[in-house]
């Protein structure tokens, strides 16, 4: 048994949404300890590391998370089928120092593919081939969620200093970055940031998990033209959609909102007034859009 620590620990799925699934989906079914707390049999871990796989190559909670293990393993394969070919050997001595625990070698790596390529290349090509081979050795067993952490920990670093590289003090359009409350994977945000900050946008981060007040107040004292949010496809999509309706009502008309991740997939119908960025050059074309609407 797994209290809920643990399994929130083990498959990154934060005890928030573990809570929300329970009652909307009916699973996960934890029993309960000698003090009345959630207790997870090993059986249902395991289901919910496919489910998380899952939301990660951009599948629904609605859609998985009621599904028999069965279903989520013949999913996951189908998925998974067409990029076997793809992960080459570069990938593979990446995954081996991941392996390894080398963070130093690890950044070291990512740091030379980043000068060769540049920052955009970079993340739109190389990082998002990564993550695909992290995810791919993630779900066969092959590397653990600490592992998983290293390389998530050593990008983000990479990505940060790459951003302060760039210099964008007083330049337009000044966009702050963030996500909502229960929402704690920002790799999303960062990579769009590194996609912005070389076309001279000005970006700010406030983080991960923001409520929305003080989102609306950082956006009016910091003067800025945009909000941008990241939604991961661990995120619900109604929460993401209600959350994104309210602070639009929060925020004046002069400041835009961008959302985007797989938690908005669909969703554009349904957000007035917001705009669902659905690729990392989307965002670029975005930022052009704006730049054209500004001109002087």
């Amino acid at each position: 048994m797994f209290n809920i620590a643990a399994v929130e620990r083990d498959t990154g799925l934060s005890k928030d949404t573990l809570r929300v699934w329970e009652r909307r989906y009916g699973f996960p079914t934890p029993m309960r300890d000698d003090n009345g707390d959630r207790a997870y049999p090993i059986e249902q871990v395991e289901k919910l590391r496919l489910i998380r796989r899952l939301l990660d190559m951009g599948k629904r909670p609605s859609k998985v998370v009621g599904a028999s293990t069965e279903d989520l393993l013949r999913e996951i394969d189908a998925l998974q089928a067409p990029c076997e070919t793809d992960i080459a050997e570069p990938e593979d001595d990446f995954l081996r120092l991941v392996r390894l625990h080398r963070s130093d070698e690890l950044r070291s790596t990512l740091q030379q593919m980043l000068l060769k390529q540049g920052l955009q290349r970079f993340v739109s090509e190389t990082v998002d081939r990564l993550n695909i081979a992290i995810g791919q050795s993630w779900m066969r067993g092959e590397l653990d969620v600490s592992e998983e952490h290293l390389y998530s920990e050593q990008l983000q670093n990479v990505l940060r200093n790459a951003i302060g590289s760039h210099s964008s003090a007083g330049s337009r359009p000044r966009i702050l970055l963030t996500t909502f409350p229960e929402e704690q994977h920002g790799l999303g945000l960062l990579m769009a940031e590194a996609m912005l900050v070389p076309e001279g946008a000005c970006c700010i981060s406030l983080g991960v998990q923001t409520p929305l007040a003080d989102i609306r107040n950082a956006a009016i004292a910091g003067n800025f033209d945009i909000v941008a949010l990241s939604f991961s496809g661990a995120y619900p999509a109604r929460q993401a959609v209600e959350g994104l309706k309210q602070l639009r009502n929060l925020v004046p008309d002069g400041i835009l909102l961008w959302a985007g991740g797989a938690a908005l997939q669909g969703k554009q119908s349904r957000l007035e007034g917001i705009r669902v960025i659905t690729s990392l050059q989307d965002a670029v074309t975005a930022l052009g859009e704006w730049r054209t609407a500004h001109q002087s």
